[in-house]
């Protein structure tokens, strides 16, 4: 079932009645059940959130996103008991030797130089050098080709002179939001499968405590990149709006193809995290990445 995404952004109550998540603002009342829910986006201060409805959702693995001042996604909720082989999972991840974390990351690099090219084919019109780029990621890409094919996809992506920054001037903004959202999709999807988010196969980061989730995201990127230009093609605003916001939220609901099938993005983050929850039992030997083109 297609979970929804709810983003609140005025002041609310939100508590639990029969399984259903009440949300109470000044002007209405409204409810929703809670196994229907995928994500919920918190981005006003004075949003009540009750404990009972906190745990009820975090045990149906929505995803609860919180949002800073600067209205961007700065925190989430996640489940942690989301498996019934849970420390068996944990013990596989940890164990994962290095030859194999290094040839996943591998293919991970290759899967996402392989869709900027594409992508950037699709703007730009233009052929590049992107498959060239992809024969020559080694294992755990030591000639860093994911930063050369980065400088060459962000040189030439954009019409206006831009830089790619995480605090820096517009579009940034708006890839920020649509990263962020990304993540905390990809964060829920590996924990619904038993994974450890803190324990990277790339990212190590003592700080960071989604370092898993910014691995597997790589190649789903372009897909916010995508949609950020789609959205500098149709509005003038160069600051995120609740319609903005909506809009890049709807990248969760995208279209993605597998061989034998087509599903949402969603759902293809949910394949993805189980094929490396495979990879790490020895079942498997790639994760399943889906193409973002048909």
């Amino acid at each position: 079932m297609l979970k929804k995404t709810i983003l609140l952004e005025n002041k609310a109550s939100l508590t639990i009645k029969n399984l259903q998540l009440v949300i109470k603002s000044e002007l209405r009342e409204s409810t929703i059940p809670i196994e229907d829910i995928g994500f919920l986006v918190l981005d006003n201060p004075e949003i009540y959130l009750s404990i009972p409805a906190m745990n009820l959702l975090i045990e149906n693995n929505t995803s609860i996103i919180i949002c800073n001042a600067n209205h961007l996604p700065n925190g989430m909720f996640l489940n942690l008991n989301s498996h019934h082989i849970q420390q068996e999972i944990f013990r596989n991840q940890i164990e994962a030797s290095l030859p194999l974390k290094k040839q996943l990351w591998q293919q991970t690099i290759v899967e996402k130089i392989t869709n900027q090219g594409i992508l950037l084919e699709k703007i730009t019109g233009n052929k590049n050098s992107f498959e060239f780029l992809c024969s020559k990621v080694l294992s755990g890409d030591t000639s860093n080709m994911e930063g050369v094919a980065a400088s060459q996809y962000w040189k030439s992506f954009f019409d206006i002179k831009f830089k790619r920054e995480r605090f820096g001037n517009y579009p940034n903004n708006f890839l920020n939001y649509g990263y962020a959202i990304l993540r905390a999709a990809t964060a829920r999807a590996l924990s619904g499968s038993g994974l450890l988010n803190t324990l990277g196969i790339h990212h190590k980061s003592k700080y960071n405590a989604f370092a898993l989730a910014d691995d597997i995201m790589e190649p789903f990127r372009p897909i916010v990149d995508e949609k950020v230009f789609e959205l500098m093609q149709n509005y003038e605003e160069q600051e995120l709006n609740t319609q903005l916001k909506s809009e890049l939220l709807n990248i969760l609901t995208r279209t993605v193809y597998f061989k034998e099938e087509k599903s949402t993005l969603m759902v293809a983050l949910q394949k993805t995290a189980s094929s490396l929850q495979q990879c790490y039992t020895g079942e498997r030997k790639k994760i399943k990445y889906p193409k973002l083109w048909s």
